[in-house]
């Protein structure tokens, strides 16, 4: 038997089963196991079901290739507590409410199963968003590491809802309107820049349920890695490091960043490289809104609309369920014959390769944070489209306080003319010019942190570390 001292660290590692949670989870664990970690990965079978769908050669392991190249990635799946075929989209509170109340008994039982297999495991990785972690790792004898796949000024937000309730900014039926500025390491925040579920007067839906919950069980963790970058967010982190091991290790790409190893894309992707070959450089606006969030109709067409008047050739990603799985064909009549010679529209695509083409020049976004950190990454200026969660606050960091990107619209209900202006604004090589230099500037802050001594890799290496420590796990070396 081997010394139990001189180990290789081994994490099970558990992702929020949505596609924005496990694409930053997957390039975490390759991370760790290049640094000698052991990873058991666990998806949901409803995420693997979706991507083995998407990529048929993948089997039943997503991470078979990744193997062979000698990284120590097991892989398994366990139940949400829905069938397979549960339209998780159409019934959105209904799986919110099932990874409430019913994923931690599947989840207990698959840990307890690993555990019971007499190979030491030393910690929980899980997402921060998950109730149950801390519990399930304090009952298998782990340490809990939280992920939290956002920004830190939106995990402060969350994690300071105390404060924002007795300062009256939060949970009323009227609640204050003026600017926040006692939140420890947020300098202001206006309450119009807060996470959506902040802004709602019912605060008792499943997954206000599930924020309350989860920021409660956050605050055992042992450790909080976020993927973030510690320059970008300097008084936020460091605020929060007084109360939380909290660590700033992004941006977390995959090894290749265009291409990875190991399938996530829960849609089969369209390859657009031929059509964008074709075009000239920084004249193509790709257009997402991401893997989770819908969008109204009447907006949806408004936004087409804008497209179609402001003569810019656009890669519009629509996913089949973006207004809703009821309503597949959402575009108004015959809007793509008329920007049939401009456009190409499709259901899915790999976004870090779009981004990283010569051609695109814009990136009309919800504010996802991965869109965000990978339009950065690329010297892509953004369209900001918020519509869910943590987007309104991102959309804060990227205009207001980046002021690499603008606002696809100042005001609701959005016009077409008013897309189409701001579409022409940040394409046009003039008007543009600003925000392309400045999302340079912050891919600069990004490149110094992946660098070697930049911040992410030592507070990764920190992290291990400290890890270590906390197991009496010596270095395999010695």
């Amino acid at each position: 038997m081997e010394d139990e001292s001189s180990q290789k660290s081994h994490a099970i590692f558990i992702p929020y089963p949505l596609q924005g949670h496990v694409i930053p989870s997957v390039n975490l664990a390759i991370k760790l196991a290049s640094k000698g970690f052991t990873i058991t990965f666990i998806n949901t079978h409803a995420v693997h079901h979706q991507t083995a769908k998407a990529h048929p050669d993948i089997g039943s392991d997503i991470f078979a290739k990744v193997r062979e190249s000698g990284l120590d990635i097991r892989y398994a799946t366990v139940s949400d507590g829905l069938p397979v075929e549960f339209d998780r989209s159409l019934n959105h509170d209904q799986f919110m409410a099932s990874l409430l109340h019913e994923f931690s008994a599947h989840v207990d039982e698959v840990v307890g199963r690993i555990v019971g297999c007499g190979e030491k495991v030393h910690c929980l990785i899980a997402d921060t968003f998950f109730v149950w972690s801390s519990k399930i790792a304090k009952k298998f004898g782990l340490l809990y590491v939280s992920y939290w796949t956002e920004p830190a000024l939106v995990f402060t937000l969350y994690y300071h809802l105390d404060l924002l309730r007795e300062n009256g900014h939060f949970g009323l039926q009227e609640c204050r309107e003026d600017t926040i500025k006692y939140i420890p390491g947020v300098e202001a925040v206006e309450p119009r820049d807060m996470m959506s579920y902040l802004q709602d007067t019912d605060t008792t839906s499943v997954c206000h349920q599930i924020i309350f919950n989860a920021f409660q069980d956050a605050k055992n963790a042992d450790f909080v890695l976020c993927n973030t970058v510690q320059d970008l967010e300097l008084g936020t982190i460091s605020a929060l490091h007084a109360k939380v091991p909290f660590y700033a290790i992004g941006p977390i790409f995959p090894p290749g960043f265009t291409k990875s190893n190991v399938a996530t894309s829960l849609w089969s992707e369209s390859d657009c490289s031929q059509w964008l070959d074709k075009k000239p450089h920084g004249s193509v606006l790709y257009a997402s809104f991401g893997s989770y969030a819908h969008v109204k109709k009447s907006e949806l067409i408004e936004i087409a609309k804008g497209l179609a008047l402001s003569k810019v050739s656009f890669l519009w990603v629509l996913r089949p369920d973006i207004v809703s799985s009821d309503d597949t064909d959402p575009l108004p009549v015959a809007f793509k014959e008329e920007v049939n010679d401009r456009s190409m529209i499709i259901p899915w695509c790999c976004q870090n390769a779009v981004l990283a083409h010569p051609a695109t020049g814009g990136f009309l976004t919800h504010c996802g944070w991965n869109s965000i950190l990978e339009s950065t990454w690329c010297g892509v200026p953004l369209l900001c489209f918020p519509l869910l969660t943590d987007q309104f606050t991102n959309r804060k960091l990227v205009v207001d306080d980046w002021k690499m990107g603008i606002n696809l619209s100042n005001k609701r209900p959005i016009t077409k003319e008013e897309v189409s202006d701001n579409v022409n604004c940040l394409m046009s090589w003039k008007s543009g010019d600003e925000y392309r230099v400045k999302v340079k500037e912050v891919r600069k802050s990004l490149e110094n942190a992946l660098a070697p001594n930049g911040s992410s890799g030592t507070n990764l290496d920190l992290f291990i570390k400290q890890l270590k420590a906390k197991c009496q796990i010596k270095p395999v070396s010695q």
